[in-house]
């Protein structure tokens, strides 16, 4: 499974394949940050040519998932306290903009599609881990899916996949998973539905920065 993409594989390339089943195994921790990823390893682990694996690898390293080695290959990108402080501060600054437009421009249609993903991210048992965050990422996305900026969606795309790596490691916390996080989304989606703007973008920075000062005391 991968996280927030359609994974049916009848129409995809092999470097699409390869490049989803990479990220996924990075996104979710089974590749660890450093690891070395050796093309022959990779070829035969995902019985692909070697062409597929290194643009799978490039596409990667665009995604800063992946880092390039000077003539040694590739590694999962590291992680740590500096570029997970970095990432959420870019998150909140982009999807505060992004859920500011989405809420005062967003129809009928957004709203019906955001309610719908919500009941589906409710229905899930967050014991399933990847697909809970799919149907997660799904939720966050429609938020601001109405902010008319392919542009300014892509970035959070991205720094959501950025982000999810480490909540992945939080994930298996007991601590973490006692905070009712079910009532903040709740409480996001109400606010959202209900128009109001300012109400909306506090408690969505709060939820994102109650997460934050949680991971931070997990990482290093």
């Amino acid at each position: 499974m991968n996280i927030s993409v359609d994974t049916s594989q009848g129409n995809q390339s092999s470097t699409q394949r390869t490049y989803l089943t990479l990220r996924n195994e990075i996104i979710t921790g089974r590749l660890t940050p450093g690891e070395r990823l050796k093309v022959d390893t990779l070829k035969e682990n995902y019985g692909t040519g070697a062409s597929p694996i290194r643009e799978a690898l490039s596409l990667l390293t665009s995604d800063q998932l992946v880092e390039r080695l000077d003539q040694r290959g590739f590694r999962v990108a590291e992680t740590s306290r500096h570029q997970f402080q970095e990432i959420l501060n870019l998150r909140c600054t982009l999807e505060d903009m992004a859920l500011r437009q989405s809420v005062a421009n967003g129809g009928q249609e957004w709203e019906e599609q955001l309610v719908l993903v919500h009941h589906y991210m409710g229905k899930t048992d967050r014991a399933e881990q990847e697909l809970f965050e799919e149907r997660h990422k799904n939720f966050h996305m429609a938020l601001i899916s109405a902010c008319e900026s392919p542009i300014l969606m892509r970035f959070c795309g991205q720094l959501y996949d950025l982000n999810v790596r480490y909540r992945f490691l939080a994930g298996r916390s007991k601590s973490y998973s006692s905070r009712n996080v079910e009532d903040e989304h709740q409480a996001i989606l109400d606010a959202a539905v209900a128009r109001d703007v300012e109400l909306s973008s506090r408690l969505l920075m709060d939820h994102y920065r109650s997460t934050g000062a949680f991971l931070s005391d997990l990482i290093d």
